[in-house]
């Protein structure tokens, strides 16, 4: 009897899960793309259709996330869109659109939903929902958000003993990305953080101890990776850098130095024609008008002593001089001269 009890009891269970499972109507099954991956600001579509093919435009559509049925990001009903209840970070971004080229849209079942400028917030599971007057039946697309990051960047910094050491970085991944050094048989943690977007970084360094290539790749998958290598037998020492660097140095200092020489010794031979450490042009020019001035008042002065010694040679007269007769003076070359004392 009581074995007899357990066995209806299992049997109205299973049929009751069974119920709970199908679609209240067999004339309405709700059919999804499984998972759909877009990159980030594309658009894209996560396609719901009805099977078999039917109208429905006189349905109702709702599509919503993670199980928030009374939050939609779309609601169709009475055969228009009903934004009040939408939600607001989705409002102009998203639309009915068709899972392929040949579909009909709404006149064929074809419910799918047009995302645009997708976002990493856009990341979650969708509910696609459709009910009539006899039944409803819903279905649910994974949606992944992907983003390619910037080329690794790879540092070397030379240590002491031979040693160098070889940093890699790379941001603006998402989702999480792997850092690989390549042709290394140590196994190296990378170092991840996100920045205030979302997107994600990764950095890595690791010691070498001879000259070799190093390598360094960095991605999500194997058809999204950035590779980076670095030749570290091409990259010069501290020591050979900081010679080289002083060298460069001195040279410059004596090129400048003669320069300067040069510059020096032709304005000494051209100061005349190039008077820059002289007086200022005010200066000279003023020199000149006095220079100029004096030789006037001197010419001056002899045409005016010219014109009396004209008047006085009417009134010469020949004098000649003992040489003898005084003891001061003397005559030589016809000139009168003071005898020293």
């Amino acid at each position: 009897m009581t074995g007899s009890l357990i066995m209806k009891t299992c049997f109205v269970f299973a049929l009751v899960s069974s119920c709970g499972a199908a679609p209240v109507s067999d004339n309405l099954v709700v059919l999804v793309k499984s998972t759909v991956s877009v990159h980030f600001g594309n658009d894209t579509m996560l396609p719901c259709w009805l099977n078999p093919p039917q109208n429905a435009e006189g349905l109702e559509v709702r599509w919503y996330r993670n199980g928030n049925f009374d939050s939609p990001i779309m609601l169709y009903r009475a055969k228009k869109f009903q934004n009040v209840s939408q939600e607001s970070s989705y409002r102009g971004r998203i639309s009915f659109g068709l899972k392929d080229s040949a579909s009909g849209g709404l006149k064929e079942g074809d419910v799918s939903l047009k995302l645009e400028n997708a976002r990493l917030q856009d990341v979650g599971d969708y509910s696609c929902y459709v009910s009539s007057d006899q039944g409803y039946d819903s279905a649910t697309i994974s949606l992944s958000v992907t983003n390619t990051g910037t080329p690794p960047l790879l540092s070397v910094v030379w240590l002491e003993d031979n040693m160098v050491n070889v940093s890699c970085e790379s941001g603006g991944w998402y989702p999480e990305p792997s850092l690989r050094w390549m042709d290394q048989k140590q196994d190296l943690s990378a170092k991840k953080s996100n920045d205030s977007s979302g997107f994600m970084s990764v950095h890595s360094w690791l010691l070498v101890s001879r000259p070799s290539e190093v390598s360094c790749s960095v991605g999500t998958s194997d058809k999204d990776t950035k590779e980076a290598k670095v030749r570290l037998e091409n990259i010069s020492t501290p020591g050979k850098e900081s010679g080289s660097s002083a060298g460069g140095w001195v040279a410059f200092a004596l090129l400048l130095i003669a320069v300067l020489a040069g510059l020096g010794m032709f304005f000494f031979k051209n100061k005349h024609k190039y008077p820059i450490f002289g007086k200022s042009g005010c200066d000279q020019v003023d020199g000149r008008k006095d220079k100029e001035d004096d030789q006037t008042d001197e010419r001056q002065k002899l045409l005016q002593g010219g014109t009396q010694l004209t008047a006085f040679s009417k009134y010469y007269e020949n004098v000649t001089l003992d040489q003898t007769v005084h003891e001061y003076l003397k005559i030589k070359d016809c000139r009168l001269r003071d005898v020293p004392v």
